[in-house]
């Protein structure tokens, strides 16, 4: 009976310890377990925070490579100023160019944009134009390069330009002028330093189209062949001392009447007009000038 009861105690005991042991085994495996789980948590979310960084700086980065400027090439031109491109030195519109003054100073004649009509390069400092300047522009009707210091133009620099009608080179240095274009209308040669022998005998004699000539405050000796189609002509203040009866009207015909011409301007030359009587009866009215 005793040896039973023995038995029975020790069994007992056997599965207290059994069970206190697996007890323990339990909470310390859920223990680690949960700490596991927790450490796993906490790294899932230390990534999650490291990804929304690393996004965020991905963000940031690509934002800023957005609005970072392209060094692929220069955003503003570089060089010479007088090497931009001539609409970015001009006004350039449809058809027109405005390089009146330009800043840092025009020296040459700009290259200009294809199918051009209208250039107006005033008050500049172009010294020059060459026969390559317009070579390719044939669709020009206006050139106006009043108020530079051209001294020199080259033969041929308006030969191409058939289309032109109206060229301005007032207030020049010209002591010469070159072939005009046939087409011309309007020809002003204002304010140079044309002498008699630097404008050829048939300088205007072809021009057939030409309405209005001015060639005033220069230093001609004498009055050029003027076309018949010549409506308005300006000679004051050059070297003009004698005129002929060939310079306006015909001595071979004395009923010639010259019916465009109803302009003449001749004052501030040392000529006396009152010594030419018959130089101007073929004219509608008396030229403007000195008669005493």
């Amino acid at each position: 009976m005793r040896t039973r009861l023995r038995m029975l105690i020790a069994a007992v005991v056997l599965v207290s310890m059994v069970l206190s042991a697996s007890g323990a085994h339990y909470h310390t495996h859920r223990h680690h377990r949960l700490e596991d789980v927790a450490l796993t948590e906490e790294t899932d979310v230390r990534a999650q925070r490291n990804k929304r960084s690393t996004n965020g700086d991905d963000d940031k980065n690509a934002l800023m490579l957005a609005d970072a400027p392209d060094d692929s090439g220069p955003l503003q031109p570089v060089g010479d100023p007088s090497d931009l491109p001539t609409c970015l030195l001009c006004v350039c519109l449809t058809g027109s160019v405005y390089c009146e003054e330009v800043d840092p100073d025009m020296t040459s004649v700009p290259t200009l944009p294809k199918e051009t009509n209208y250039l107006y390069a005033r008050y500049n400092k172009i010294k020059k134009i060459t026969a390559k300047d317009f070579g390719d522009i044939v669709t020009l009707k206006r050139i106006d390069f009043t108020g530079n210091i051209i001294s020199e133009i080259e033969d041929g620099a308006f030969a191409k330009l058939t289309m032109l009608e109206e060229l301005s080179l007032a207030e020049n240095q010209l002591a010469k002028l070159p072939m005009l274009p046939a087409k011309l209308t309007a020809f002003n040669a204002n304010h140079n330093k044309l002498k008699t022998k630097g404008v050829k005998a048939n300088a205007f004699k072809k021009l057939n189209k030409l309405l209005h000539l001015y060639l005033a405050h220069n230093e001609l000796e004498a009055v050029p062949l003027i076309p018949e189609t010549v409506r308005t002509l300006h000679l004051q203040n050059n070297n003009i001392s004698t005129v002929s009866t060939d310079t306006f009207c015909k001595s071979n015909d004395t009923y010639y009447i010259r019916p465009n011409m109803n302009e003449i301007r001749m004052d501030g030359n040392p000529i006396n007009l009152g010594q030419y009587p018959n130089s101007f009866i073929c004219l509608q009215s008396l030229p403007i000038g000195r008669y005493q």
